[in-house]
């Protein structure tokens, strides 16, 4: 991926004013509150896997 994820708002106090932060990749700081942070991808969600009670899955 070549372009990093930009958060919309600060997630401690819903402000707008973010800046990308220089020490990391995909980190922020929010000028508002003065906090950093990072956003991370945590994977997919496997939706329409479920069991049913006969035992089979589910589409």
């Amino acid at each position: 991926m070549s372009e990093r994820a930009a958060p919309f708002f600060c997630p401690y106090c819903g402000d707008e004013d973010l800046f990308p932060n220089e020490q990391g990749h995909g980190a922020w700081e929010c000028r508002s509150c003065n906090r950093a942070f990072q956003l991370k991808y945590l994977g997919l969600l496997a939706r329409g896997l479920r069991t049913e009670s006969t035992g089979g899955e589910a589409i």
